[in-house]
């Protein structure tokens, strides 16, 4: 049987990954057949520096290569990049990597001389990963949490931009009161990046006001009564903002409140604030957020209200661009 003309030109794959990434990555490659994992050894010699070994490195000539990256600490990057940097020059004939969360500037605020904008200094030494036979390398990253960074990026790279939206999409059709859902934003921030995404749904908007020495979430728009409201974000660290907008959300009439974000950082295990055991039964039904952070994601399993919704397929077609 004559394959078409779209099947003809898929690439075959070779995926690397970081140890932190390796659920992600098995469920990448069992999207599809033309993703083959592929293995490194990640080890260090007796003064913590890192001692890695690319396996099968020379049988990657020619082909199509890729990296699936996690940048959950400082202490992992330096060791990340030391082969994000080689692979392009093993004679590939394309290279892209995949960092799901680009992990700074979520707090970065350039208000005074002498602040330091770290997620510019990341961005430059992604934009100098060597370029390969077939090019600059492709960059794939998940909503990115401040918009301009997508501009601190130089010719040698190529970002793609994709997004978890479509995810969310889906579950929420999928739920038995799919025709009574309401969208929510707990800020004009999240409303700008998003609303366009997810214009079939009813929305509300929170804001901030400050009040003295305190910031309070208020309703600035939109009826939340009787309905299942969901608190779209882009990510989460402590939940606090997630939390008041919940109470607020309660307070004008909402039935039931769940919440989304695509990167579910949490820093000091505070996803525990959550959890169902800890009496949040009234605060959130679900919690929605994708496996771009592998660390929550193991920690939060089989934890209510928290559900994974997997990037795998998205990132399985990413690769083929």
């Amino acid at each position: 049987m004559a394959l078409s003309q779209s099947q003809t030109k898929r690439k075959q794959v070779h995926l690397f990954y970081y140890p932190e990434c390796e659920d992600l990555a098995r469920k990448v490659a069992s999207q599809s057949n033309n993703i083959t994992l592929q293995t490194i050894k990640w080890r260090s010699f007796e003064d913590g520096f890192p001692n890695i070994y690319i396996n099968n490195a020379q049988d990657l000539r020619g082909q199509h290569v890729a990296f699936l990256a996690s940048f959950s600490s400082t202490g992992v990057i330096f060791e990340q990049l030391s082969v994000i940097y080689l692979l392009p020059r093993l004679f590939v004939a394309s290279f892209t990597l995949v960092l799901p969360f680009f992990p700074t500037g979520s707090f970065e605020r350039m208000e005074d001389e002498g602040d330091v904008a770290t997620a510019f200094t990341l961005s430059r030494m992604l934009t100098n990963i060597p370029i390969s036979r077939g090019g600059p390398t492709s960059l794939v990253i998940y909503d990115i949490h401040a918009l301009q960074e997508r501009f601190y990026f130089g010719d040698h790279v190529l970002p793609l931009f994709e997004t978890g939206i479509p995810l969310l999409k889906k579950r929420l059709h999928q739920l038995p009161d799919a025709d009574n859902i309401v969208v929510a934003f707990p800020d004009d921030g999240a409303w700008k990046r998003f609303h366009k995404l997810l214009d079939l749904f009813p929305m509300v908007v929170c804001t901030k006001v400050r009040e003295g020495d305190k910031r309070i979430v208020r309703l600035k728009e939109g009826n939340p009564a009787g309905c299942h409201v969901v608190i779209v974000d882009d990510l989460v660290q402590s939940g606090g903002t997630l939390y008041e907008c919940q109470k607020v959300l309660a307070a004008h009439g909402a039935v039931k409140v769940s919440a989304y974000v695509t990167h579910g950082v949490f820093p000091n295990r505070s996803w525990e604030r959550f959890t169902h055991k800890n009496g949040s039964e009234k605060a959130f039904a679900y919690f929605w957020m994708t496996d771009s952070c592998p660390l929550t994601v193991k920690a939060i399993a089989n934890k209510a209200p928290f559900e994974v919704l997997s990037l795998a397929g998205s990132i399985a077609d990413a690769l083929q661009i």
